[in-house]
């Protein structure tokens, strides 16, 4: 159980003496470092612990795992376990950490700077300082640091994670389970949960690349039981040994409780033959023969200090009203009374957790009310240490919503300002909306946070609720006047917003600062929407000059907004770097929780995916994404969804790339949201249209066709729709169907309309699907023209999807353009144009035309198997991996292998083209 029981020195669990002479604090300055440094420390265990031989040899036989999760209810010994894989490890070479997570680790910034500790401990080989956890970084460095970091790191290594049933924010569960994703071969995860994580492990799991560790395995066997007794000096006879292991079932609490009762009987059997080794003789054992065993006092301190994670002298005192608590933990610790020291930290200890569950519920049978007093002491005690968080989090727990009240006066606008809109957005959920009533300017604080955390809709319902305007003094007024035309603009309502935000910006004196930036900024994006680009630049430059008073969140609201408009108007690099600036921009206090981080954090991944930066920019918007879902950004869950589903469709997973479309049809439909049903079906017709399904593709657009919408989008200058949007879609598809001579006219007309509206990035991606269309129809020389301006311009951007993303028919138009022009030289020109043109080349594939270079009918070098050859054949009739996998008997990874053969044999790079060459070469239909 991981208990230290001294060599040479009998026990007693029941009694300990309380010392007479009270110990000294420590120093104050060193217990917030104490108390995150015990987080990257196990607890300590007995060097006579049993050692899980059969656990250790399933760990050791499986060294392709990536992660070993141990699962189980409290009391079998999953910390004890992990301790001693931790050992043998380490013993093996490998490098580790250790980090102990608990309920505020649900905060990302907090999880990841505690993370950051844990990796710095490998690769560094050393515990890091407390500099190291309040280091100022994005989520983005952070997460792609430690990535990085573990990626270089040549030797293995294991990261160890107890206590995960504690998490449960999707952020922080999205951010671990990319780190998970990024583990190089030399290293693992180990996590010891008493649930299963929410960490979509089914991949893992199928791949063979998990190891499940459960309850039937950490159960000790009959041998570990009888050597467990033996090392408590307990021998039992064999019957009786027999009967407490049937009893217990080899639960090692159970067995633990027994032997400390049976240390002071000598009538082993009778006790074995009462004993049950049930939760309720586990329970009735601690109240009986344990708690009530104690002296007063000592009681006394149990019960009151059970109600903290964490124990430490100072805190204690001030729960018990005691100056010896440091000599008394000692003592405890000692005496083995299910108290476990954090490893490393002097004066740092815990409870063990079935000992904790047991004495909090005994405090609430035995003291009803006093569990509250008691966390109110532990707020007051925070509080006086300048520790807002945790004392608001102790006076929400105590119940005293007056107190917590008070505290959140003091300090929710900071936090906001900071942009920590998950933490205010817990707290005001677990007070009582009535209690809120009277405190307007708490309210207006609440309506903020709900905004940006959970979207407009809930946001205005609890504004008409709430009535916080008109009920609040001059400074919530002002802040409700700022905050409408906000919501308006998230609810794509752009033509109120800047009817009434006009007259806002009037209203609202500059004094207040963050509503009042918060609605410059706002207004800002309301009038780039509609396309008044002038008047937008005016208003972010005046909100730049507020940036050092406004908070992390306005600056990179400006610099968001500002790179938006350089999208639109075609200056694609300039806009990625301020989308950088802007996401750095919105953690300058902290790994702040502003779902602003989702709206800095997609434009930044989408523009990294423009760059043909794929691996990162998935690996943001898998951070990100569930953040644009909560906050309901309707343009970033767009974006996001079809930017996931062209990654996955590049890379050949044509499942996960309709599934992701589907996500997003799916929430539009739930969230009544017509632009996101109307996005995934626009994209899912281009798919069709990639792969030659040209009915399904107009189908979809039929369906796409929302008469009510795309009219009014036409005006606005939306980011998920400045590319994709109804008529290009049309337009697409009238191309793939050789409608050359239609097409081509209006291509004209809406090229030009798009330059009269300063929209140069959606004229880009018209002008190369007009020389498509161009070559299609025969004109080589007026495609060749038309291209050749188009990608000097791409070039001097940096773009490869707004050209990748066309597909085969631009890649053939490309491959055409270059024989044409350069001869098989494009070298001797300019160089940087000619490693672009070489890197969409390379983009694009083997040529999957007529025009190839290779003969009809050649088979390639290495015969396709008989089954690769029915994968590709179900595989040009359109069916999905899942479906290819049914009608063949295997499972999807098998087909993913066959498709891999398929890819190697032929040359290609995607599903497309390895059915357009199969087809070239005769080998399918």
């Amino acid at each position: 159980m991981g208990h230290r029981t001294p060599t040479g020195q009998a026990r007693d669990a029941r009694q300990v003496a309380v010392p007479d002479a009270p110990e000294r604090r420590a120093p104050s300055g060193a217990r917030d470092v104490s108390a995150w440094r015990a987080k990257l420390n196990p607890p300590s265990v007995s060097s006579s612990q049993v050692e899980r031989a059969a656990i250790h040899a399933l760990v050791g036989g499986a060294p392709a795992v990536r992660l070993v999760l141990v699962r189980a209810p409290a009391g079998f010994g999953k910390t004890t376990a992990m301790i001693q894989m931790r050992r043998q490890m380490e013993e093996k070479g490998s490098a580790t950490a250790w980090l102990t997570l608990d309920q505020a680790d649900n905060d990302a910034s907090r999880f990841l700077s505690c993370l950051d500790g844990a990796v710095s401990h490998i690769v560094a080989g050393r515990a890091p300082d407390a500099a190291a956890a309040r280091a100022l970084a994005t989520p983005r460095d952070v997460v792609l640091r430690l990535a990085d970091a573990l990626a270089d790191f040549q030797s293995p290594f294991a990261l160890f994670l107890d206590e995960f049933e504690h998490v449960q924010d999707p952020v922080v569960l999205g951010l671990l389970r990319e780190i998970l994703v990024q583990l190089p071969r030399n290293g693992r995860m180990v996590i010891g949960s008493r649930t299963l994580p929410a960490l979509g492990l089914g991949q893992l799991r199928g791949r063979g690349q998990m190891l499940d560790i459960d309850a039937s395995h950490l159960r000790f066997s009959l041998p570990e039981a009888g050597e467990f007794l033996c090392r408590r000096r307990l021998p039992l006879r064999p019957e009786d040994l027999s009967a407490l292991h049937q009893k217990t079932e080899g639960w090692v609490a159970a067995l633990w409780l027994a032997s400390l009762a049976l240390e002071r009987r000598g009538g082993h059997g009778e006790f074995i033959g009462r004993f049950s080794g049930s939760n309720q003789a586990v329970t009735q054992y601690l109240a009986d023969d344990v708690l009530a065993q104690q002296p007063p006092a000592l009681r006394d301190f149990l019960l009151r200090t059970s109600i903290l994670r964490y124990l430490d002298a100072p805190l204690c005192d001030a729960l018990t009203g005691r100056g010896d608590s440091a000599a008394l933990l000692r003592q405890l610790d000692a005496a083995n009374l299910f108290l476990t020291p954090i490893d490393g930290e002097q004066a740092t200890y815990r409870y063990h957790g079935l000992f904790a569950d047991f004495l909090q519920g005994q405090l609430a049978i035995e003291r009803p009310g006093q569990a509250g007093r008691l966390h109110l002491a532990a707020s007051r005690w925070f509080a006086s240490q300048g520790r807002p968080v945790p004392a608001i989090d102790h006076a929400i727990d105590a119940n005293d919503t007056a107190e917590a009240i008070r505290l959140l006066a003091g300090h929710a606008r900071e936090l906001l300002a900071q942009g920590r809109i998950r933490l205010l957005t817990r707290w005001f959920d677990a007070l009582p909306e009535a209690a809120l009533r009277p405190h307007p300017d708490l309210q207006a604080v609440r309506v903020w946070a709900l905004c940006m955390m959970r979207g407009p809709g809930e946001a205005l319902a609890l504004l008409e609720r709430c009535e916080c305007g008109r009920a609040g003094g001059p400074a919530t007024a002002v802040s409700i006047v700022a905050l409408r035309p906000v919501l308006l603009a998230m609810m794509d309502d752009y033509e109120q917003a800047s009817a009434i935000g006009g007259a806002a910006l009037a209203a609202v004196p500059a004094g207040d600062t963050f509503a009042h930036t918060m609605l410059t900024n706002a207004m800002a994006d309301v009038y780039s929407v509609l396309g008044q680009y002038q008047q937008a630049r005016t208003l972010l430059g005046a909100a730049r000059l507020r940036q050092g008073e406004s908070g992390a969140f306005n600056a990179m609201y400006s610099e968001s907004v500002e790179g938006i408009i350089d999208l639109h108007e075609g200056r694609i690099r300039q806009a990625g770097a301020r989308f950088r600036m802007a996401l750095r921009a919105s953690h300058q206090g902290s790994y702040s929780q502003a779902h602003g981080n989702a709206w800095a954090g997609v434009l930044h991944a989408n523009a990294l995916y423009e760059a043909d930066d794929c691996a990162q920019a998935e690996h943001l918007l898998n951070i990100y994404l569930p953040l644009a879902i909560s906050a309901g950004i309707q343009d970033h869950m767009i974006t996001a969804h079809v930017t996931l589903s062209r990654i996955a469709f590049q890379r050949g997973d044509v499942d996960l790339a309709f599934q992701m479309l589907t996500e997003l049809e799916y929430l539009g439909h739930r969230r009544g949201l017509r632009r996101l049903v109307a996005g995934a079906r626009l994209e899912r017709a281009r798919v069709y249209g990639l792969q030659g399904h040209l009915d399904a593709a107009g189908a979809e657009l039929e369906r796409a066709d929302d008469r009510g919408l795309w009219p009014r989008l036409k005006g606005l200058r939306l980011v998920a729709h400045d590319v994709e949007y109804l008529e290009l879609g049309r337009l697409r598809h009238q191309v793939a169907a050789g409608r050359y001579a239609a097409a081509l006219p209006l291509l004209d007309g809406e090229i030009a309309a798009a330059l009269d509206a300063s929209r140069h990035r959606r004229a880009l991606a018209l002008r190369l699907l007009r020389a498509v269309a161009l070559h299609g129809h025969g004109d080589h020389r007026g495609a060749h023209a038309a291209l050749g301006g188009l990608l000097r311009a791409t070039c001097n951007e940096g773009a490869i999807h707004l050209v990748l993303d066309e597909g085969p028919r631009a890649g053939a138009l490309l491959r055409s353009y270059m024989a044409a022009q350069f001869q098989g030289r494009p070298d001797q020109g300019d160089p940087l144009f000619a490693e672009y043109l070489q890197r969409l080349l390379q983009g694009f594939g083997p040529a999957t035309e007529p025009e190839a270079a290779a003969a009809p009918g050649a088979m390639p070098a290495e015969a396709l198997t008989r089954q690769e050859l029915r994968v590709l054949a179900l595989l040009a009739e359109g069916h999905s991996n899942i479906a290819i996998g049914e009608k063949m008997f295997v499972s999807a990874n098998t087909v993913r292998t066959h498709l891999r053969g398929v890819n190697a044999k032929l040359g290609a790079t995607s599903r497309t083209q390895a059915v357009a060459l199969a087809r070239r070469l005769g080998v399918i239909g």
